[in-house]
């Protein structure tokens, strides 16, 4: 299934995206699409409604330096391989949809993407084990950790760096069935590929991420974790266009302004 969150004339709902590739439809879910989502009957081909971030999450927790190749582009500003995944926050606030532009801050530069596999928790739980995560997951989406590059650098952390309204890029749906041990990422800036590889290549696979962070943490239904980026990130500048697509979930697309 394919769960998303739209602007209709009726509103704002969540949906099942439904229908032939070419011609997908909205159904419309009843109350939120945890558990078993009921339908109100309301549909709208996609192409009549706005796509929205697919999920309202309370938190937004990062994984940092999760692919080799990733920690050895950025030289030593990152570090060795971590024993451990290395977590951070992003605020809710970051948080847009699909199409929505990604707002440089005027006093930034350089800014990169961050193409990144999300996933999207389904059910309160706390203290979970790798081999039992996937219980807890609703499914997955593709997330944008958009980065100022300079100000992590000045701040020796990275909660302003990467905590700037629209820089958390979410969408376009998320897919409940798909497994995330070995998907194909791939972001492209203007047509042109940036990023290709493999969720096979994480060093802490989701398992063992959520087994981390919920020993941290109680995670909520909705939460959003994004599990790090490969190798090719690189500055995006007013006018671009950022696409990022993973098999078995779609791509997601968002221009670039600045300030």
């Amino acid at each position: 299934m394919r769960l998303g969150r739209i602007a209709s004339p009726e509103g704002v709902a969540f949906v099942s995206i439904e229908g032939e590739p070419d011609e997908p439809i909205a159904r419309e879910i009843a109350e939120h699409p945890f558990g078993t989502p009921t339908f109100t009957g309301r549909a709208w081909p996609v192409a009549d409604v706005r796509l929205l971030s697919p999920i309202l999450a309370s938190k937004v927790v990062c994984v940092g330096k999760n692919y080799a190749d990733h920690i050895a582009e950025m030289g030593g500003t990152t570090g060795p391989v971590p024993a451990d995944p290395v977590i951070f926050l992003k605020p809710n606030t970051a948080i847009i949809g699909p199409n929505v532009p990604i707002r440089l801050p005027a006093n930034a530069s350089p800014v990169h993407f961050e193409g990144e596999l999300a996933a999207v928790i389904g059910r309160p739980c706390k203290d979970v084990t790798a081999d039992r995560a996937a219980e807890s997951i609703l499914g997955y989406t593709i997330a944008n950790d958009v980065s100022a590059r300079d100000q992590q650098q000045a701040d020796g952390q990275w909660t302003r760096a990467k905590g700037h309204d629209t820089f958390c890029p979410v969408g376009p749906w998320i897919s409940t069935d798909v497994d995330p041990s070995d998907l194909e990422l791939r972001t492209e800036v203007n047509g042109e590929v940036k990023q290709d590889s493999r969720t096979s290549l994480m060093i802490h696979d989701v398992g063992a991420i959520v087994e981390w962070i919920s020993a941290v943490m109680t995670l909520l239904p909705g939460d959003l974790i994004l599990t790090g980026t490969p190798a090719g990130v690189g500055p995006i500048e007013d006018g671009d266009t950022v696409n990022i697509t993973i098999s078995g979930i779609g791509t997601l697309s968002n221009p670039v302004v600045r300030k």
